[in-house]
């Protein structure tokens, strides 16, 4: 009883908070003659406590601050998790007949985790990320809608002339002769799709007539609703 007066046990800390994945310091020192026994961590007080470290067991992600020292009991617990947050209580234990027994004990230190913040650094970083994002999005959708239209206006070219009548498959005759300038006869050419009776006599040169419609606009000297035509002819020297 003489060798416990002069005990003392310091457990500074009321609260504590910590972020996940850090490491937590609990700090706790002991002076003076105390009684045989252990000096444990403990979360949690009563009947629903649980051990967090003794000096007789292994614990995987708490060590001491300073090993095998008989008066400072400070422990280090690394990685917390969401399920460390509670009350954590220094005990010294002393021993006896019916076992280990609380002899005395801390005020306990709340722990607690806190929300991580983010730093203006990374909300930059997320803000100029998310631009850019947009911009690439914005570019795809671009190139996207040009490479439409212009294929749409390279069909409308393709179909364009057919469309027209300016490339209208229209049968083409050819001749040996010498083709006539009347108007009877480029009338005839253009309506009768009979080939013409060949001249005994053979010419020097081939005609070839490409007759295409030409769109209908009033011409003086001219009566409404005449069909114009137009005609083309090439010489080449026959072989």
């Amino acid at each position: 009883a003489q060798v416990g007066q002069g005990f003392i046990l310091q457990q500074p800390q009321d609260k504590v908070s910590v972020s996940a994945g850090d490491t937590l310091t609990l700090t706790c020192s002991v002076s003076g003659a105390g009684p045989l026994g252990p000096v444990k961590w403990l979360k949690g007080w009563g009947s629903g406590n649980e051990t967090v470290y003794d000096q007789r067991s292994s614990f995987p992600r708490v060590t001491r601050v300073v090993a095998e020292s008989s008066t400072d009991f400070s422990i280090r617990i690394r990685d917390v998790q969401p399920e460390d947050a509670g009350t954590y209580y220094c005990v010294k234990f002393q021993k006896s007949v019916d076992g280990d027994e609380v002899f005395q004990h801390g005020k306990g230190t709340e722990v607690s985790l806190q929300e991580t913040t983010l730093v203006p650094g990374m909300v930059a970083a997320a803000v100029v990320l998310c631009f850019l994002l947009l911009l690439l999005l914005l570019f795809v959708a671009f190139f996207m809608y040009r490479r439409k239209r212009r294929g749409e206006v390279d069909s409308q070219c393709l179909a364009g002339p057919v469309a027209v009548g300016s490339f209208s498959p229209i049968p083409l005759r050819c001749c040996a002769g010498t083709p006539s300038t009347t108007s009877s006869e480029v009338q005839d050419a253009e309506t009768s799709h009979l080939p013409r009776q060949q001249s005994s006599k053979e010419d020097n040169s081939i005609h070839y007539a490409d007759l295409q419609p030409l769109p209908v606009a009033p011409r003086r000297g001219r009566s409404p609703g005449a069909a114009c035509s137009e005609y083309a002819s090439i010489k080449v020297a026959a072989k």
